[in-house]
């Protein structure tokens, strides 16, 4: 008893500010403490793998970015850069495509570099006969359809509104049929088999 009430009398002894000193540090340890329990909890008790989730976001949100900025066109037109008649349309319908930042992927069938296994497998005889455009889910189109949803693309899809009537769309592709038939002898130009020698003399025979 004698030393309890000596160590006692000893402890009151001690400085207020010395005692409130110690409560201090002991808080601020026991805080620091719990902040690194959290930071363990939240993160992973691993630095490392903290960085590591951060980078795996970081390369997922790359790959979103990449994958949305892909096929960002509405459709892929396919057209004949040799005619003239055609070259006033698809000229109308770059420079809105272009406003709206691409919504059309124009491909020159009479490119030396046109590659029918980068579209679709539509070869140049193919193509020459009739319109075709590749929709970015990779369905083909043709004829009418391809003007109406390249006209949508670029905000003009009223032009082609009437296609939406059956008998005037089937009268639609009829027209433009003549005119697909025709549009080399109309434009002053050799017939499709001449044309097809040629490429292939210079040889482009896609």
């Amino acid at each position: 008893m004698r030393a309890f009430r000596g160590f006692s009398r000893r402890a009151r002894a001690v400085p207020q500010s010395h005692l409130a000193s110690a409560r201090n540090l002991w808080s601020n340890a026991n805080m620091h403490q719990i902040s690194r329990n959290m930071r363990k909890t939240r993160y992973g008790n691993n630095i490392n793998d903290y960085r590591g989730r951060m980078a795996a976001r970081a390369f997922s949100a790359d790959s979103d970015a990449e994958k949305g900025s892909e096929k960002k066109y509405q459709i892929r037109l396919l057209f004949d850069g040799d005619c003239p008649l055609c070259m006033r349309e698809v000229d109308m319908l770059r420079r809105r495509s272009d406003e709206r930042g691409g919504t059309i992927d124009f491909v020159d069938i009479a490119s030396p570099d046109y590659n029918p296994k980068d579209n679709n497998d539509i070869d140049f005889e193919t193509a020459m006969t009739r319109i075709h455009g590749v929709l970015p889910d990779g369905t083909i189109v043709r004829d009418i359809e391809v003007f109406k949803v390249a006209y949508e693309a670029v905000g003009l899809g009223w032009v082609y509104a009437f296609t939406q009537v059956k008998p005037l769309r089937v009268a639609a592709d009829w027209l433009y049929g003549i005119w697909a038939r025709n549009r080399l002898s109309m434009t002053g130009r050799s017939d499709l088999s001449t044309i097809l020698s040629e490429k292939k003399t210079c040889g482009g025979g896609n």
